[in-house]
């Protein structure tokens, strides 16, 4: 619970910022839109490599929380400079160490909570803490617009104002999330596991990459939204509903991954996404707009939990930080040419051509995942958590 307070805090301070940044960039700096997608694209690339060395580094020292704390201080500390900006240049400074300290802390944070939470219900404690970092992302842009409504004429001392909560995060984090590798001895060597990720675990990663070829930019919804024709003013509200969602269905989802295994959860998560993507490639009303905004923040309930359990379950305990960190790559770094290829499909083809081909993918993504499952389990007598 303490680890989900933490993320909450965290995205409420970042969500202050973030959904201001464009125009900030734009209106008060006078940078391009090719600049907002410039800084945005090596921000992700950055916290994505990070990811992989953050975690192995996690398994070499058997230390989770100093690094995991150690992200937080970075994040938290440079954030806020933003409201000094005077040049885009410093915009992309900023977002580089804040995505570096993101890195940092992701991949040992995740190993962290699959230390501390007994395996039946890891899909619960992860669905919990992603439903914690959703609910930071409906809080974050409702305090930012009511703070720009009510006390501040610009985007600056909103950004100033960021850094309370992401200072909050770290108190909490340093005083009530335990840190098992103090109270824990060194293994004995003949105990230590392997230095190498099992194939198996490469093999689920690499069907995972695969759905994230289908899994582009959530921007894409929202030009969407405005084709079908939510107004402008709602398109906030709009995302605010949609993280809220994603918030009540986190621990849900998580809880019924441990009841009914992590693959029937995520291929089911799957299956509902391809069928939000099949309906945003027709959609033409506003209120149809916002049921499949609900449906799809669905998907997310069922798989955000579920996935980062079921890389806990397949790994020994010793090597998952360096999993985590190969996981979170994987799929960071798939990303970026998913919204690539979707952006050339919708100017080639059309938006409906983009989402069907999206649904598609995720389908048969999930019809691998099932099968993958299902032979490594029956081939290897791996532990396989599918039932």
């Amino acid at each position: 619970m303490a680890l989900g307070w933490v993320s909450f805090l965290t995205d409420v301070s970042a969500d202050m910022i973030y959904p201001l940044l464009p125009a900030f960039l734009t209106k008060t700096l006078g940078a391009g839109p090719e600049t907002v997608g410039f800084i945005e694209g090596v921000a992700e690339t950055t916290a994505s490599l990070a990811k992989i060395g953050s975690g192995a580094w996690s398994d070499r020292v058997r230390r989770r929380k100093p690094i995991v704390v150690l992200g937080y201080v970075i994040a938290a500390v440079v954030r806020p400079l933003v409201a000094f900006a005077r040049l885009w240049a410093q915009v992309l400074a900023i977002r580089f160490t804040d995505r570096v300290g993101k890195g940092i802390r992701t991949s040992p944070r995740d190993a962290l909570l699959a230390d501390i939470v007994p395996s039946d219900r890891r899909g619960r404690a992860f669905g919990l803490q992603r439903a914690m970092d959703n609910a930071g992302a409906v809080v974050g842009p409702l305090l930012a617009a009511l703070l720009l409504k009510l006390a501040f004429v610009d985007e600056r001392g909103v950004f100033l104002l960021a850094a309370v909560p992401g200072i909050a995060a770290i108190v909490v984090l340093l005083l009530a999330v335990p840190d098992p590798g103090r109270r824990a001895a060194a293994p004995a060597a003949s105990q230590r596991p392997a230095g190498k990720l099992p194939a198996a675990f490469w093999q689920i990663v690499a069907i995972f990459a695969f759905f994230t070829l289908a899994n582009s930019t959530d921007a894409f919804l929202l030009l969407r939204a405005q084709d079908a024709g939510v107004a402008l003013w709602q398109l906030p509200l709009l995302w605010s509903f949609f993280h809220a969602v994603k918030a009540a269905t986190g621990v849900p989802g998580g809880a019924l991954a441990d009841r009914v295994g992590r693959v029937p959860a995520i291929a089911l998560g799957w299956v509902i996404y391809a069928a939000s993507y099949g309906g945003f490639a027709f959609v033409s009303r506003p209120l149809a707009v916002w049921a499949l905004f609900a449906v799809y923040a669905l998907f997310f309930g069922l798989t955000e939990g579920s996935e980062r359990a079921f890389v806990a379950d397949l790994v020994p305990q010793g090597l998952r930080g360096r999993a985590y960190g190969a996981f979170h790559a994987a799929i960071g770094m798939t990303a970026l040419p998913a919204s690539v290829l979707f952006g050339l499909l919708w100017k080639r083809f059309g938006p409906r051509t983009a989402f069907l081909t999206g649904a598609a993918v995720a389908l048969t993504a999930a019809v691998a995942l099932w099968f993958a499952t299902r032979q490594l389990r029956a081939g290897r007598g791996e532990q396989i958590v599918t039932a």
